[in-house]
């Protein structure tokens, strides 16, 4: 940022996004502003202003204040924060700002042990609601928007992107079209990390060529087994992998799933052939599967087992912003973890409308076999199962 726009931002004064502190306040005080703005939308904090926004300087030697600074913003927070220095000397007087970026970790920063944000011109810490709205926004909600180092705009399949359009009832014929690069920044598929273009979780999971090619989603795809038992000692028998875009994993394990084979009943007249489980059902769970999970929690994929007796469905993490088992089972108020990836495999046919997976899931067991799907949330091993019994 240019001294000129710094300048402008001084005389303008404090609010969201402008901290203006004289150097009395380093290092705790400037440590809390930076922990707000970093929680917040980040923002700029200005050195060496007075309260009636006179220019007071650091009297400090810049060098030395410019690395106060910068081991402030690596070891003085619960975790570094990226930000970009600047100075300026003008009759003797420096004046030292920092531009704060938005964090992109799972969780808030704290500063002392304090998780704080920006309100207005003041820095404090969040009410009891607003501190779960902030563990909802770093830890769930917005982890599909957080940019993919290393991705860029030539990772797309822009084919796939027109499709969606096309699906979502786009002309993509009509005139005038917006601009490309726009177009994917205002659906969220790309964002903007130091001037470049890089993809979100959402673009590389549902719009890229290869979306397992980089590291944090190297684990994004389902790992398919068929064991000779009960349990997961016994004898595996087959194994398979449903990698590619969202969309293609629900379809490659549904694939896999009918290849294992299907049971032939004969009645009076004709032969029935029956899956080992309904179709509809496995479908429905492996959505949800691959739609809710964490993607926060690196490391760990979803899940498909086929036992001799059932069938588990298991994803990375718990069930999102406090949703109950019961409440999932009832079709109850649907609290979707990644709301974009759901809109995504909904326009693309293989999402029911929000709320109404799991009831169809029992609905479809109850119609097959007469038993209940079985669903367990468990926080100690981060993990939500589903069970459909053969």
């Amino acid at each position: 940022m240019l001294w000129t726009e710094v300048e402008a931002r001084i005389a303008a004064g404090e609010d969201e996004h402008t901290e203006l502190k004289t150097w009395q306040a380093f290092p705790k005080r400037v440590a809390d502003a930076l922990c707000a703005l970093a929680n917040t939308d980040g923002g700029l904090l200005v050195l060496g202003i007075a309260d009636d926004l006179s220019i007071v300087g650091v009297a400090e030697d810049p060098d030395a204040v410019q690395e106060r600074l910068t081991s402030l913003l690596q070891n003085g927070l619960s975790t570094p924060i990226s930000a970009r220095l600047g100075c300026h000397g003008e009759d003797g007087r420096w004046i030292h700002w920092v531009e704060v970026r938005k964090i992109r970790y799972p969780d808030p920063v704290r500063a002392g042990g304090r998780v704080l944000v920006r309100r207005g011109r003041s820095t404090v810490e969040p009410s009891p609601a607003e501190l779960q709205e902030l563990y909802n926004l770093f830890g769930f909600v917005m982890t599909e928007e957080q940019i993919v180092p290393g991705s860029s705009v030539a990772d797309l399949d822009l084919d796939v992107f027109d499709s969606f359009l096309r699906k979502s009832g786009l002309d993509l014929d009509e005139a005038p079209q917006p601009d490309r690069l726009d177009d994917l920044r205002n659906r969220g598929i790309v964002g903007i990390d130091d001037n470049e273009a890089r993809l979100t979780l959402y673009g590389l999971l549902c719009f890229s060529r290869q979306p397992q090619s980089f590291s944090p989603t190297r684990n994004a795809w389902v790992q398919l087994v068929a064991y000779a038992g009960t349990d997961r000692a016994d004898e595996t028998i087959l194994t398979g992998e449903a990698r590619g875009r969202l969309d293609e994993q629900v379809e490659r394990s549904l694939g896999w799933i009918k290849a294992l084979g299907i049971r032939e009943e004969y009645g009076e007249i004709e032969r029935q052939d029956r899956t080992l489980v309904p179709l509809r059902a496995l479908r429905e769970a492996v959505v949800n599967a691959v739609v809710h999970r964490d993607y926060a929690i690196l490391g760990s994929k979803v899940m498909v087992e086929v036992f001799t007796d059932r069938v588990d469905i298991t994803s990375p993490g718990v069930l999102p912003n406090h949703s109950t088992v019961e409440a999932a089972l009832a079709g109850g108020h649907p609290r979707t973890r990644n709301e974009l990836l759901a809109n995504y495999l909904t326009t693309r046919g293989l999402m029911e409308v929000r709320g109404r997976g799991l009831p169809i899931v029992r609905r479809e067991m109850l119609a097959f076999n007469n038993t209940r799907p079985k669903l367990v949330s468990s926080r100690d091993g981060g993990f939500v199962r589903l069970t459909l019994f053969r």
